[in-house]
């Protein structure tokens, strides 16, 4: 089969690879589309090595039609050849087909296509566990999602509408306000003409505190709002593109009761994983189906085109996810 493999000038090239070989608890999968992540850009980097057993080439999620399944499989699952799937990784999504374990894959939500299917699994999953699980958020709570025109901000403020929860969220620009509106956060703060540090102090006199802060900025401005949050806030580290070192004053912290939590998925155990996975599909599969929570795609490239597509992000043109398709 083929794959994308990164050369090494650190660019990418469409070639062939060894196929998958078969665990005793895994399905084999024809992969259809596969959605980019930053943490792709970081592998081809060199910075994001995949788990151990993964191939080397990146992909963390996609969607596809199962065209074999083992033994152990068979036994364990309800899966059968044919069913369309979308699944998470450890890596080796870019390829012609990925051998999955079969609680790592999940059915295709309905009025669901393919490519928007390749797009939930590990954009979903990182919501799920950051808002839920990590933030223990509900619904009256209010949510600042900064970076709220990133992939995984247009899929976190929808969950977290879905679910009842006031989102502030974070642009750049006013063109890329604009380009959210459709997400329907309850206040969009840009950032060249609003200072969010000031708007979050507006929030907690007005007695509307943040509860939950997912960042995948850092930099110094995080040290700045983390003192202006409610009583017992979670504030939630997932990256740090604006910079990795700030200045926090502990004494706020202490007393303010303010948790600072560093997440990332793919770090989870395997079990936690699946378990992360079952109550997607439990909790938020029928908000998908109905239309409430959707992933916003921002372009669809083959996948020979994986440069292209890896250059929008390194860019950060996109508004939403991109998707490669593969034939």
């Amino acid at each position: 089969m083929k794959a994308i493999l990164v050369n090494d000038d650190r660019s990418l090239r469409w070639d062939d690879v060894p196929n998958p070989v078969l665990g005793n608890d895994d399905c084999l999968v024809k992969i259809e589309a596969a959605a980019l992540n930053r943490a792709d850009l970081m592998q081809r980097e060199g910075d994001y090595p995949p788990p151990p057993g993964c191939p080397e080439w990146m992909g963390l999620e996609i969607a596809g039609t199962i065209v074999e399944i083992a033994d152990g499989a068979k036994e364990k699952s309800n899966w059968k050849v044919g069913d369309k799937v979308c699944a998470l990784l450890g890596g080796g999504g870019y390829a012609q087909y990925a051998n999955i374990k079969y609680d790592m894959l999940m059915p295709v939500p309905e009025n669901c296509s393919m490519v928007e299917a390749a797009a939930i699994p590990e954009a979903f999953a990182t919501a799920y566990l950051n808002l839920f699980i990590e933030g223990n958020i509900k619904e009256g709570d209010t949510l600042l999602m900064n970076a709220g025109a990133s992939g995984l901000a247009s899929v976190i403020i929808p969950m977290a509408k879905a679910f009842g929860v006031r989102v502030i969220t974070t642009v750049l620009t006013d063109e890329f306000a604009n380009s959210i509106k459709h997400l329907n956060a309850d206040r969009v703060v840009v950032t060249t003409k609003e200072d969010i540090v000031e708007v979050l102090k507006e929030e907690l006199e007005n007695g509307h505190p943040v509860d939950v802060a997912i960042d995948c900025l850092g930099g110094e401005i995080m040290g700045k709002c983390i003192h202006f949050l409610k009583h017992g806030a979670r504030w939630i580290m997932i990256a740090a593109l604006a910079g990795q070192k700030t200045e926090i004053d502990l004494k706020n912290i202490y007393v303010r009761n303010v948790r600072i939590i560093g997440s990332t998925l793919r770090s989870r155990t395997p079990a936690v994983k699946a378990q992360i996975l079952s109550e997607l599909v439990e909790k938020v599969w029928p908000k998908v189906a109905t239309g409430k929570v959707k992933p916003t795609i921002y372009k669809v490239l083959p996948i020979t085109e994986a440069e292209a597509a890896h250059d929008i992000l390194y860019k950060g043109q996109n508004v939403g996810k991109v998707v490669l398709t593969v034939e």
